[in-house]
């Protein structure tokens, strides 16, 4: 029988040991989000703040072949200058790794390696979801469906603005998926702090966001739950500074035949051109600001039950 290989870093060998709270981080935003040295600076910085409050961080990755939970150091820089990594989501991560490969892990492949490594919290940026014109392309992420089934609770700043927000709330609604705005009633934009759409549920501290999560698991309903958390509005970008953005790159996207999973970082990559790198400053901050959420809201998961 095939067994999986997965490492543990030294640092998630002893959060284990000792019971440490402990927070799950993708690794796209690595190999995907930003250029070398960046992207190495942001995946410090956001490790950073997972400790700094009070919880451990576990970068999550495919590195030859061996799914590894929590990176060290050098693995953090080597990742971080890597070329050629695969981005890994539900339908490849086991491919990866049989293959020997070296991939990210997308937010739905995070949440995977999460749940076998026993980790009930991941911070990330902002989910996938449908995106626009899907009623023609049938382009909806795999974070949806994971969402539905993986008993983790995802931190993120919203659905990533450049998709079709309205219709991702409708498919995490059918799939049963708890979208709890995070100390307020609009669902945040990503880089926008708000939008017109009213979020499902509110819960304004992490202690219930983490009793909600433990009770989802007493009443036997799978899934997990969706943490949406506004970027601070001093690192916001207005969603009417944003719409006009957004639709330039989309249309560029089609106008050049992009399609599949180089959608999105195309997209994030003309936005980034188009507002001059604002909108990287404030996908930094967001993802921040999620990790600080993430860690407490595990430190609360560590002092409940099971």
């Amino acid at each position: 029988m095939t067994t999986l290989d997965m490492i543990f870093s030294a640092e998630l060998r002893r959060a284990r040991d000792l019971g440490q709270p402990v927070v799950a981080l993708e690794s796209t935003i690595i190999t995907h989000g930003m250029p070398y040295p960046q992207n190495l600076e942001v995946a410090r910085q956001v490790e950073a703040e997972v400790r700094d409050g009070g919880a451990v961080p576990a970068t999550i990755a495919v590195l030859d072949g061996r799914l590894h939970i929590g990176l060290d150091d050098t693995q953090l820089s080597t990742l971080a200058q890597a070329r050629g990594v695969a981005k890994l989501s539900r339908a490849d991560m086991a491919a990866c790794i049989a293959t020997g490969g070296t991939g990210a892990t997308t937010v739905a492949a995070t949440m995977i390696a999460a749940h076998l490594a026993g980790i009930e919290v991941f911070a990330t940026g902002g989910i996938g979801g449908v995106h626009r014109g899907a009623e023609d392309s049938f382009d909806i992420s795999a974070d949806l469906m994971e969402l539905a089934q993986t008993p983790v609770t995802v931190v993120a700043a919203g659905a990533k603005a450049i998709l079709d927000v309205e219709k991702t709330l409708e498919v995490l609604e059918t799939q049963g998926v708890p979208v709890i705005a995070y100390g307020q009633d609009s669902f945040p934009a990503f880089w926008s702090a708000t939008s017109r759409l009213k979020a499902p549920l509110r819960m304004d501290d992490a202690d219930s966001i983490a009793r909600a999560h433990r009770l989802r698991g007493a009443l036997g309903v799978p899934g997990g739950q969706l943490v949406a958390n506004p970027i601070p509005q001093a690192d916001e970008i207005p969603a009417a500074t944003l719409a006009p953005i957004i639709a330039q790159a989309t249309a560029d996207a089609a106008a050049h035949g992009i399609k599949g999973k180089a959608v999105t970082p195309y997209l994030l990559q003309r936005i980034f051109e188009l507002t001059q790198g604002t909108s990287l400053t404030a996908n930094i901050a967001l993802v921040r600001n999620n990790a600080r959420l993430g860690a407490e809201i595990a430190q609360v998961l560590g002092s409940l039950p099971r």
